[in-house]
């Protein structure tokens, strides 16, 4: 047998490949064609998408509520099922900012822990429908602006549908007001998932001048720190009340079940109060009800319902070491003002390299009414009226808000961001030394 060449290689048995039989030759493999860009295959109708993705946006932000509030009337003789899922639907209304007319008056105190899961399982709605559309990473502002339309008119659909079927047995509710503010919610909530799947978002931050990019992020983190502190300061002062609502709690002849449920639905309400500290920090303060005010300069409160999450409201003006709270919000501006200059060092190339002063300081002057809107939106969403009565007005007023968190947070951003600047110092140029040759 004469030996095997290199270029015929053998399989085992000492047989060349080439000399197979030609009816036992192996099929050839099909090589699948590369898949084009925006392929319509595996793409879904955009009203099927957008259906499900609202829908269950819808259901995952239902069910919570639904859960609280069996939980409430678990321990009452008198509720049935279908008026515990009626009851559930009034909740997530307001949830979304739908005002409810009760026989005590209008509802529109919105418990902002449901807003916030809403908003987010509507902006994963964004994603998931840009995406069955095949818009992923198409930089196509029309494609992002249809799926966060159509979200919004499924959204709007399911909105207009839950006030219908709370019935005349439930609150008073406006169906075309539920559907045009489920609508304009579902819609915003869902365009900022969709601009950020298909990436317009980066050609929209990639349009705006350095500068304002900047201020924009430092703004942010300077209110996210203040609402952090906010919440901080908020639960400690229910922590030192503990007694108090623990009383309140106890109070409520519902049973385990049903004391649970309420402590549930405080907790719902925790992000207004996290936003109601941010406020009282910063000092135009909130009311607990007309002609009230509760600043740290002035206590004025009457009778109070008998609600857990109100035994940690302050008893008086601030004194003594609690003075130092007011330089809370000057010190979230600092910080963002000291964090924009480090970040703006470090893209120079060195952390102690110097900056222009117009660099670091344009920036963060325009963190500061950066941050005033944040925070004046989050003061106006939560607060709202309990009632046609003395709790009629409840929460902060969002422009005082936003207008003193402007001037502090530009401050003190200013502040941190020109100590900082004046702190850093170019790294010393030490000279070279020539090497020394050995003696003979």
């Amino acid at each position: 047998m004469s030996p095997v060449t290199p270029d015929r290689p053998s399989r085992p048995g000492g047989v060349p490949a080439d000399d197979r039989p030609a009816d036992r030759a192996a099929p050839a493999r099909r090589v699948p064609a590369p898949r084009a860009a925006g392929s319509p295959r595996g793409r879904a109708p955009l009203p099927v998408a957008a259906g499900v993705a609202a829908g269950w946006a819808a259901l995952t932000s239902y069910l919570p509520v639904a859960i609280v509030l069996g939980l409430v009337h678990l321990g009452t003789d008198s509720s049935t099922l279908t008026s515990t899922l009626r009851t559930a639907l009034a909740g997530w209304l307001l949830g979304h900012g739908v005002g409810l007319h009760t026989e005590s008056g209008p509802l529109g105190l919105a418990p902002l822990a449901l807003t916030v899961l809403a908003l987010w399982r509507l902006t994963r709605a964004g994603v998931h429908v840009s995406r069955a559309i095949g818009a992923r990473d198409t930089r196509s502002p029309r494609r992002a602006l249809l799926a966060a339309g159509a979200v919004g008119i499924a959204y709007a659909l399911l909105g207009a549908l839950a006030a219908v079927l709370i019935g005349a047995d439930g609150p008073d509710v406006s169906v075309l007001r539920a559907g045009a503010t489920f609508a304009v919610v579902g819609t915003l909530a869902a365009l900022v998932g969709a601009t950020r799947i298909t990436a317009v978002t980066q050609v929209a931050v990639g349009w705006l001048p350095g500068p304002v990019r900047d201020g924009v992020r430092s703004g942010l983190v300077a209110g996210l720190l203040l609402l952090g502190a906010g919440a901080g300061a908020a639960g400690l002062a229910v922590a030192t009340g503990g007694g108090d609502a623990a009383d309140m709690i106890g109070a409520y002849r519902t049973g385990v079940a049903g004391q649970a449920g309420v402590t549930l639905v405080s907790a719902a309400y925790a992000p207004n109060a996290a936003v109601w500290s941010a406020s009282y920090l910063l000092g135009p303060g909130f009311a607990v009800g007309t002609d009230t005010a509760v600043r740290t300069s002035e206590v004025s409160v009457g009778a109070l319902p008998a609600v857990p999450l109100l035994a940690g409201l302050p008893r008086g003006p601030v004194d003594g070491f609690g003075a130092l709270l007011l330089a809370v919000p000057v010190l979230a501006g600092m910080v963002a003002g000291w964090l924009l200059a480090r970040r703006l060092a470090r893209l120079a190339g060195s952390e102690r390299a110097p900056q222009r002063w117009a660099e670091v300081l344009v920036p963060a002057a325009l963190a500061g009414p950066v941050a005033g809107v944040l925070l004046g939106v989050a003061a106006a969403v939560s607060g709202g009226p309990l009632g046609a009565g003395r709790l009629a007005q409840v929460g902060p007023v969002g422009w005082q808000v936003g207008a003193v968190a402007a001037g502090v947070i530009a401050a003190g951003a200013l502040l941190g961001a020109a100590a900082t600047r004046a702190l850093t110092r170019a790294p010393t140029q030490q000279t070279a030394m020539p090497p020394r040759v050995p003696s003979r």
